[in-house]
């Protein structure tokens, strides 16, 4: 194999779990209030049908072909030549979403911190302490999230404790005042997000302990949703529905902390552990990069082509969008559909094709 790390299924739920929280709860309740109003906390669990649906699309192709990402058994299930493209549009398509992915971090981080430092400086420097880390391999990213995971967590707990006289339960009432669709519509812009649970599909084939996979990928869902619920309840409770109007309502909600005047200003911490989780999401991602090149070329190694490729993130991430504007324009739009149909529906027609082919090979040797 190209890697010859291993890591267990609860470590790939840490992985996992910043992955997707790390620019979701950021971006996501600023897009979703606009159609979900105070229903904004539902979405996320509508959101994580999709996400458990994703895995349990992963885990069953994985049990067919246990040491193979979708980059090998792609060729197998619909062919060398058709398997070769497919390969090539996820190849193409992760790259795409982890230019997406720095550059959100990039725009952030010089919208509300880095005013004057160039962009191309922000993200190249993650870029490479990224690629450090990926060169180490998966054992080191995932003991890295190990460790980064609690205190992100611990951080995000204390701030909604520190919020909550601040709150008003008034806000998120009447609850489903317009039935169940507004939550259902405002849950497909998370359920992009969500289908990005489809990376375990390259992650399982290095578990030492494979049949906890999903069980441990589920629970990483449910922490998913326990976060972005909460940070919709606390924005939605503090702003009501000027929780549009910001960009990014979580970290104006830090900003809002202030315990007798003496308790303030946690946003710079809260911004030091932000980036942790950043990096572990970037990591994860452009291991992905570097593995699905790598087993696309049909290389022995990734290592070699970890620097070129985060050359090649930084491409990305600039011509991905050009402001902030289009970018947030992209995400709620377009992009879950493009997330949902590469992560969601492609696999689903490929564990279809190969239950099928399956049946039919059974039926031969019956």
């Amino acid at each position: 194999m190209i890697e010859r790390g291993k890591i267990s299924a609860f470590q790939m739920a840490v992985m996992m779990s910043p992955t997707i929280v790390a620019t979701a709860v950021l971006l996501v309740p600023a897009i979703t209030v606009k159609h979900a109003k105070q229903d904004l906390w539902i979405s996320p669990l509508w959101a994580g049908i999709c996400g458990s649906a994703v895995i349990f699309i992963a885990f069953n192709l994985n049990k067919l072909y246990p040491n193979e990402s979708i980059i090998d058994y792609a060729e197998h299930i619909i062919g060398s030549f058709f398997g070769k493209i497919l390969g090539l549009i996820y190849v193409l398509f992760y790259l795409h979403i982890n230019g997406i992915i720095i550059r959100e971090y990039s725009e952030f981080v010089t919208g509300t911190f880095l005013s004057e430092t160039p962009m191309v400086i922000i993200m190249g420097s993650m870029v490479l302490v990224c690629a450090f880390a990926v060169y180490g391999g998966i054992e080191v990213i995932g003991r890295s999230s190990e460790v980064i995971l609690p205190v992100v967590y611990f951080l995000f707990i204390i701030v909604l404790v520190l919020l909550i006289r601040d709150l008003d339960i008034k806000n998120i009432f009447p609850i489903m005042e317009n039935g169940i669709s507004p939550s259902l519509i405002g849950s497909i812009v998370p359920q992009g997000w969500f289908s990005e649970f489809f990376l375990i599909a390259f992650l399982l084939p290095f578990l030492k302990d494979r049949k906890k996979g999903l069980k441990y990928g589920l629970a990483s869902v449910i922490s998913v949703i326990f976060v972005l619920m909460s940070s919709n309840l606390v924005t939605y409770m503090l702003f009501g529905e000027l929780t549009g109007v910001f960009a990014y309502p979580v970290m104006v909600a830090v900003r809002y902390v202030s315990i007798a005047d003496f308790l303030e200003h946690l946003e710079s911490i809260v911004m030091a552990i932000w980036v942790s989780g950043t990096f572990i999401k970037i990591s994860v991602f452009y291991y992905i990069n570097v593995i699905s090149i790598a087993q696309w070329l049909k290389l022995s190694t990734y290592q070699p082509i970890v620097f070129p490729v985060g050359f090649l993130l930084i491409v990305f991430s600039m011509w991905s969008a050009p402001n902030l504007w289009i970018l947030t324009n992209f995400l709620s739009t377009t992009a879950p559909f493009y997330f949902i149909f590469v992560q969601g529906l492609i696999p689903m027609l490929l564990l279809c094709i190969a239950w099928l082919r399956k049946k039919l090979e059974q039926k031969k040797e019956a």
